[in-house]
């Protein structure tokens, strides 16, 4: 224990002394912190030009439906189907809409009336929500209208949807709590892998090597400090969160940053094994990229697992933050108690298990 505390000490020392890392591992949380949840991942408002070949009051009371969805923003009216074309392509808008001459015709025969839709497919998610909306509002006025001619009062089959924690689809009740996960993984692991590549490139690595102090209290001792500056970065964000981006907790705070230490304990493992192998403080960089682009690609953060090839799958259960990820939005987001998350929590303890063993076998191999 004694050697431990010394180590502790002097880590904590070279820490707070490194004023710039000090101040880019606070900044860098705050910094991703409001960019990424002042991010509104909802398609809204998007560019849409028309041509209106009918120009009459149907026409009119279609386009006026679309924009009642708040999807559609009618920028720009053409004359002809080419203009309407090229105004996407020259990405003036990314929607266009064409009405037939004979749209109103058509209705008052009861006939089929039809109307074109354009999307530009170059930007996938708002080609979706597009492609969804549009049907949307052709289905609503078909609707309408079958009830008009039928006579009913009401539709035979209402589907009546409610959205569970987070009713308004807001992009920061889902970006944010998981976003703590990836914002832990670039300190925990990026920080603590310049523990010994430091000492190494300062020329100070031999003479610990040498000290009675054990693999194991060394380890602990440099780790201990980035856990507690690991905390104060997961507690900064937890305030954000909820102070400024308003995003409730309807979980356990405790348990939370219980199973963090979990996390944080793997991470920080991982920062090990890369000093221990790295030369230079750029090669750990080079090295830690290849545990932070796969965190943030394959967590699930980004893209559901579910949409992964199944070789993807696979690999994605042995990262630290897909299990950390599903914690956080489950406490956070759900509400959700430990024994809801019970087999995120045992995959947790197993990989840090894992890493931490080969984080004392490394350090080991390292010294000797």
């Amino acid at each position: 224990m004694r050697s431990i505390v010394a180590v502790f000490r002097k880590e904590t020392l070279h820490m707070f002394r490194d004023g710039a890392t000090l101040r880019l591992a606070l900044f860098i949380p705050v910094f991703q912190l409001v960019l990424f949840g002042s991010i509104d991942t909802n398609v809204r408002h998007v560019p849409t030009v028309v041509v209106d070949f009918d120009r009459s009051q149907a026409s009119r009371d279609l386009l006026d439906r679309f924009e009642a969805t708040s999807f559609f923003r009618i920028v720009r009216y053409v004359d002809s189907r080419d203009a309407l074309r090229e105004e996407i392509v020259a990405g003036g808008a990314s929607v266009g809409i064409e009405v037939p001459p004979d749209y109103e015709e058509r209705r008052l025969r009861g006939q089929t009336a039809q109307f074109s839709v354009l999307i530009d497919g170059s930007e996938s998610s708002i080609a979706s929500q597009s492609l969804g909306a549009a049907d949307g509002v052709a289905l609503s006025q078909s609707l309408r209208e079958l009830t008009s001619r039928l006579g009913l009062k009401s539709l035979p089959v209402e589907a009546r949807p409610r959205m569970l924690f987070n009713p308004d689809s807001r992009s920061a009740n889902l970006l944010i709590p998981g976003l703590i996960a990836i914002l832990l993984t670039f300190s925990g692991t990026l920080l603590s892998a310049f523990a010994v590549v430091r000492e190494r490139e300062r020329g100070t690595l031999e003479q610990l090597m040498v000290t009675p102090v054990s693999p194991t209290a060394m380890m602990i001792g440099k780790l201990a400090p980035y856990l507690g500056l690991a905390f104060v970065q997961l507690a900064l964000v937890l305030v954000l969160m909820n102070v400024v981006f308003q995003v409730p907790v309807n979980g356990s705070i405790l348990l939370l940053a219980g199973l963090s230490v979990l996390y944080l304990t793997a991470l920080l493992s991982i920062g090990l094994v890369i000093s221990a192998k790295a030369r230079t403080q750029m090669e750990a960089i080079q090295m830690a990229q290849m545990v932070l682009l796969p965190s943030i690609l394959l967590s699930g953060y980004i893209f559901p697992l579910s949409s992964l090839p199944d070789v993807l799958q696979v690999f994605a259960q042995v990262l630290p933050a897909t299990h950390f990820i599903a914690i956080s939005r489950g406490i956070i987001i759900r509400g959700a108690d430990f024994p809801d998350l019970w087999p995120h929590v045992a995959a947790l303890a197993a990989i840090s298990l894992v890493l931490v063993s080969t984080g004392v076998w490394v350090f080991r191999k390292t010294r000797y």
